[in-house]
């Protein structure tokens, strides 16, 4: 489900390659999805082709690739796939690695610590 859109800085992990583009935020979307000719003028290279579902209920088979992304100031290497010149699409797994939380009633990405749970919280397991 798409609710807003945030600056995401995309790059290429083994590069200084980057560029910045506007994205739809989608927590219904698994993978973060962009343009294939933005990507591979980053450089980044597919690396598998994986099975996924569309909103639609079809499935295809899509390239994928890691890519670095930031927002606000916060960054992480995450897996990409390569898709059409129109979307920007900001998933959940890009989120979840760059520790972001949405909050869609106003618009926008808040910083979360993430969770490490074992044991007592003493450090034993």
């Amino acid at each position: 489900m798409g609710t807003f859109r945030v600056g995401v800085t995309l790059g290429n992990p083994d590069s200084d390659a980057r560029e910045t583009v506007n994205a739809l935020v989608d927590t219904g979307a698994t993978f973060s999805v962009m343009p294939t000719s933005l990507l591979r003028r980053l450089g980044i290279q597919p690396a598998r082709t994986r099975r996924l579902r569309l909103a639609n209920g079809r499935t295809e088979e899509r390239q994928t690739g890691m890519a670095f992304f930031e927002v606000a100031g916060i960054d992480a290497e995450v897996m990409v796939v390569f898709g059409p010149e129109n979307i920007h699409l900001l998933g959940a797994t890009t989120l979840e690695a760059l520790l972001l939380i949405v909050d869609p009633i106003n618009k926008q990405l808040i910083p979360e610590d993430g969770l490490l749970m074992w044991g007592d919280g003493d450090g034993t397991c």
